[in-house]
């Protein structure tokens, strides 16, 4: 089994900056897909970002590209999501997620965060 703890959400002004981190414990990582969704209130969760544990490839979705930065730190098991320049349409709870699938979706996922809140103001 997999455990996922989020920390750094908060609010910040349009423009600012937040770092989002999920540590990961239980068993290896090495054919896992990390990253990250969103889920905004009346909205359907979506796909942010993901990256691959064993080769660091990313992907992106169109909304955050140039924006947000994902990477991992192998020795901590640790994912991090920087963010920058945020928009107030950023605002969502963020959820750091798993899958040992190929590729990171809603469908494959099989281990989710609690969730922390982000908050842009305009």
């Amino acid at each position: 089994q997999v455990q996922l703890v989020e920390s750094g959400g908060g609010m910040v002004q349009a423009g600012g900056s937040l770092r989002l981190s999920c540590a990961a414990s239980g068993r290896a990582f090495s054919r896992y897909h990390m990253g990250w969704f969103r889920q905004a209130p009346g909205k359907e969760r979506e796909f942010v970002a993901a990256i691959s544990w064993s080769d660091g490839s990313t992907h992106y979705a169109d909304s955050v590209k140039g924006r947000f930065t994902i990477s991992r730190d192998n020795a901590k098991n640790t994912v991090y999501l920087q963010m920058d320049s945020l928009k107030p349409e950023d605002t969502a709870v963020y959820y750091c997620a798993a899958s040992n699938r190929p590729a990171l979706t809603l469908g494959s996922a099989g281990y989710w965060g609690q969730g922390t809140q982000v908050t842009v103001s305009s």
